[in-house]
């Protein structure tokens, strides 16, 4: 049977089509199993230990690392003033990245305008010689430390008399002037000394009450406060602030201003309290306060840290459950702990083990693809799938970077991410760097690494395996061509 014309021709155009789709489809498989040859995939493998890393974990207090630390049950408040020794043998208590340290106004001005900055500047002096920031907090007084006796004899507005049931104690009226005038020029000074300091983690605002905590039976009027908390936020606006907590419209107004937060009784599990000065914590208050003073998302952008009340071995010793506690620290998001330096218990040290695990940040490198051969000169494609499993950001700028090293030469190449906006969860890069043209042609290792912008060196322990010793971690190798 014979077809027409036109029923062949189209005929023929059909297969003619087919022919050239066909042959797009295996020019397209063939390219793209030339482009998935050319790629290098890697998958590094977790690693479980505790990681000491800038800007979070447990602090010491008072001291640095390697320093004999406290007996279980005491701790000291006054800050160290001079040089400390190191502990005969290695302390049982974990390395810290941050020291902890806090000084009374008496001890800081002697004098009216007469400030002692060679005490801070040895704490700093000493947080770094023994590779830690250092993190302050300048206090008024306290019930066993006075206010300094040039100000008490200044004319100064005392709050209470000598004959009334704290008569012994020369308590302030915070909302007088000359406190405003004197605090906030030490205030002011220190600012001026210490702000923006790369060594100097973070500032408590210390504003009225006992230890500067922010409470006090005496307290002012809330415009008071916000002025005596305005001087922080102007003294210092390039090192972290942060909020202390007692005072729910002042922990408000400070961290609607730029501050993080703090508390200072982490693990106090009574369940109710007489003293309205010391309510119960735990179970009342902090989680409570959190809410009504909207602060449940601070730590997205600021720190979080925490203060033990009593020590650890304080808590074992009222029967406390160290797991609740532990456990709602991580709910609050908390990046750094202060356990005052004392020991913890040996039957809870695989908790904290855990906890430290936990808090703060924690980078695991999931995948990475790069290409087995670049072009130097050219773009080359980067997939990087990370996982911060810690359960908060990092808040100072590190830069992520790849570093091509070979025996004779080296680049490093930074890749365009803020890590600082990797909350807990996944992040993904997927992006191209530029291969410097003037890179010879050879075999390079293929490192990452996180750098501290001060130094240009590696400064973040990651999760995974594959660290060498100088920070860098190895992923694989790379062949660049030259044209």
């Amino acid at each position: 049977m014979l077809r027409s014309p036109k029923l062949s021709s189209r005929c023929a155009r059909l297969m003619m089509g087919n022919c050239c789709f066909a042959t797009l489809v295996l020019l397209a498989s063939l390219y793209q199993g030339f482009a998935q040859s050319n790629v290098v995939v890697i998958r590094p493998r977790e690693i479980h230990d505790v990681l000491v890393n800038p800007g979070m974990g447990i602090t010491t207090f008072q001291r640095f690392n390697g320093q004999e630390p406290n007996a279980p049950l005491k701790w000291s408040e006054v800050g160290p003033v001079t040089k400390l020794g190191q502990a005969p043998t290695k302390p049982d208590f974990p390395e810290a990245s941050i020291s902890y340290c806090r000084w009374y106004w008496n001890v800081l001005e002697t004098e009216p305008g007469k400030f002692h900055w060679e005490i801070v500047d040895l704490a700093l002096e000493e947080a770094r010689t023994h590779g830690q920031s250092l993190a302050i907090r300048l206090m008024p007084y306290s019930n066993q430390d006075p206010l300094p006796g040039w100000y008490r004899n200044s004319g100064a507005r005392r709050a209470n008399k000598p004959t009334d049931k704290d008569g012994e104690i020369w308590q302030p009226d915070f909302s007088d002037p000359l406190f405003l005038k004197h605090w906030g020029e030490l205030v002011l000074e220190a600012g001026k000394r210490y702000d923006g300091n790369p060594y100097l983690e973070s500032v408590d605002i210390s504003s009225v009450g006992y230890w500067g905590e922010g409470w006090s039976p005496y307290m002012p009027p809330f415009p008071y406060q916000k002025e005596l908390i305005d001087i922080w936020l102007n003294a210092f606006q390039r090192t972290p602030l942060l909020m202390n907590f007692d005072e729910q419209q002042a922990l408000t107004y400070g961290t609607e201003h730029g501050a993080g937060w703090r508390l200072d009784c982490l693990g106090d599990m009574r369940t109710s309290s007489t003293s309205p000065y010391f309510p119960a914590e735990m179970l009342e208050i902090y989680p409570q306060q959190v809410v009504r003073a909207g602060i449940q998302d601070v730590w997205q952008h600021k720190p979080v840290s925490l203060e033990v009340c009593f020590t650890v071995a304080g808590w074992k010793e009222r029967g406390y459950d160290v797991d609740y506690i532990l456990d709602q620290a991580l709910r609050w998001h908390v990046s750094s702990v202060n356990i005052k330096s004392a020991p913890i218990p040996s039957d809870w040290k695989s908790q904290f083990e855990s906890f430290q695990k936990k808090m703060g940040y924690r980078f695991i490198l999931r995948r990475l693809e790069y290409p087995k051969t670049v072009g130097a000169g050219s773009m080359m494609p980067i997939h990087m799938w990370w996982l911060n499993a810690g359960v908060a950001p990092i808040y100072r700028e590190f830069s992520l970077a790849v570093e091509l090293r070979s025996s004779k030469t080296t680049t490093v190449i930074p890749i365009p991410v803020d890590i600082r906006k990797w909350l807990p969860g996944d992040a993904v890069f997927d992006g191209t760097l530029y291969v410097p043209e003037n890179l010879a042609a050879g075999s390079y290792d293929f490192r990452v690494a996180m750098l501290d912008r001060r130094t240009e060196q590696p400064a973040i322990r990651l999760a995974i395996e594959g660290r060498q010793d100088d920070g860098w971690y190895n992923m694989g190798s790379v062949t660049v061509k030259t044209q």
